[in-house]
């Protein structure tokens, strides 16, 4: 993972694949659809009016790409991408922004095509493109307020070519790019190579999940018990979601996004560490949350660690094959043991498992619910966010050729308020990336959490004390690299 602006390379010649203009007659009169707009697609399209109203820009891009050999079959790769945006109905839809009147609401109106076939893109050359031209034109993706905020496009070089798409993310989660890569990039090597094209799976459908999420939603009140214990996570902090302990800077102002990676552990140390979450009653998972909040005590001298991460929402296996917004957000809690790093882990292992439903309850929603009778409300800029993936546990065929071909997933880094970071194992290594507003206050704020957090891993590997104190100590020498 790396901001856009780390994205460089040779000039090559840049082709991108958009929709004719027929294909932009259908869709702009495709009727209203009496599917409801998801709550991820409905805060998102919601912020980006709120960004555009104040002049600033919005972060809203994922852009995944890879390295394929050879030079492009224009041909075969126009009817691959053309098969993956007809597969998915998330990329049928387009939305609509309707002012309510004296006695209705403000309503987001979805319309949709009626035949997935009338979608088609075509290629447009746009010639030699340097790195800072092609990440332009990538930034240049439409605003989810318009149809075809997605594009796919290509840099063909002497003997390579680039693919990457852009895609706005009220169309998409983190788990679109396995199932693009899989879908593009092995659908093209099979038609070049002069075989059948595959069979993939049946994807679910994402206006399905849409309505089931809305019927699910429309029933939950104060007292559904996943909505009392959303409620009295909020309330620990103050009524809303936490905020990032360290200073970020002004918040009034609209910073752009910084990132940084630095590793955590090795792949001997990544074996340890996990024997280590094991031995504690606990899982990698655990151990993770675990070092945050002993590292987030270490800093703060605060005894209760609270945080959420993302989960998908995905239950069956039609949906693990759609592309969709289908994350939630799981509420963390963690009560540190300033002595024990097992304890910790195992309470935090438990704060995560128990969690896992609370995913499934939007916390827009929560919000909404208990504002007039439980003092909630929005919240504030540098809300933290943990999150854990072991790419172990993808597909290792998948993730062997994905970083064959130097796949990399580049972060759109435009307007930045809240505090990501990302805790990535792969098979050498693991890493922790941060995304945070780009100014030399949050800079230097990030970097002492992630020391901290890295102190604790090692640490634990090392057999030593993870004491918040002990904590609090190694990080004033600890040497931390970031690439």
């Amino acid at each position: 993972m790396k901001p856009i602006h780390d994205w460089v390379g040779e000039p090559g010649a840049v082709t991108s694949w958009h929709p004719s203009r027929a294909t932009l007659a259908k869709v702009k009169d495709a009727p209203v659809s009496d599917v409801p707009v998801s709550y991820q697609q409905a805060q998102h399209l919601l912020a980006y009016r709120k960004h555009e109203a104040s002049g600033t820009d919005m972060a809203r891009l994922n852009i995944p790409s890879w390295d394929i050999p050879g030079r492009c079959d224009v041909r075969a790769m126009t009817h691959v991408i053309n098969a993956y945006l007809r597969r998915h109905d998330t990329f049928h839809s387009w939305f609509e922004y309707v002012p309510g009147g004296a006695d209705s609401a403000d309503q987001i109106v979805r319309h949709t095509v009626t035949n997935p076939r009338d979608i088609k893109f075509t290629p447009v050359e746009h010639g030699e493109m340097n790195a800072a031209q092609w990440r332009e034109h990538v930034l240049g993706t439409a605003s989810p307020w318009v149809w075809d905020c997605f594009h796919i496009g290509m840099i063909q070089r002497e003997d390579h070519f680039t693919i990457y798409i852009s895609v706005d993310h009220v169309h998409t989660d983190a788990m679109f790019m396995g199932l693009a890569f899989v879908e593009i990039h092995m659908m093209y090597n099979t038609l070049v190579e002069g075989l059948a094209p595959l069979k993939l799976p049946e994807p679910g459908s994402y206006d399905t999940y849409c309505r089931e999420q809305h019927a699910y939603v429309s029933g939950l009140t104060t007292e559904s018990p996943e909505v009392r214990d959303w409620i009295e996570f909020l309330q620990h902090n103050g009524g809303t979601l936490p905020t990032f302990p360290l200073p970020l800077g002004d918040p009034s102002v609209a910073y752009t996004g910084d990132v940084i990676t630095v590793q955590l552990l090795d792949k001997e140390q990544g074996d340890k560490f996990e024997q280590a979450c094991i031995t504690a009653g606990a899982r990698f998972s655990g151990g993770v949350f675990a070092c945050g909040a002993i590292a987030n005590a270490a800093l703060t001298g605060t005894d209760t660690y609270r945080v959420i991460t993302p989960t998908t929402t995905r239950r069956t296996p039609a949906e693990f094959m759609t592309t969709g917004w289908f994350t939630g957000l799981v509420p963390i809690t963690v009560p540190v043991d300033p002595e024990s790093f097992d304890d910790t882990a195992r309470a935090a292992q438990e704060s995560f498992d128990g969690g896992l439903d609370l995913a499934h309850v939007p916390v827009e929603r929560v919000l909404e619910l208990g504002a007039a009778s439980h003092g909630l409300r929005a919240p504030e800029a540098g809300v933290p966010m943990l999150s854990y993936l072991d790419a172990g546990l993808l597909s290792p065929g998948v993730i062997a050729e994905w970083q064959r071909l130097n796949g990399t997933i580049y972060s759109d880094s435009r307007s930045a308020y809240q505090v990501g970071m990302w805790v990535n194992r792969v098979e050498q290594e693991t890493t922790v990336t941060a995304a945070f507003p780009s100014n030399p206050i949050a800079r230097e704020s990030v970097l002492r959490y992630l020391q901290a957090m890295k102190s604790v891993y090692l640490s634990v590997v090392e057999g030593r004390s993870v004491a918040v104190a002990a904590i609090a100590a190694d990080t004033v020498d600890l040497d931390l690299k970031t690439a």
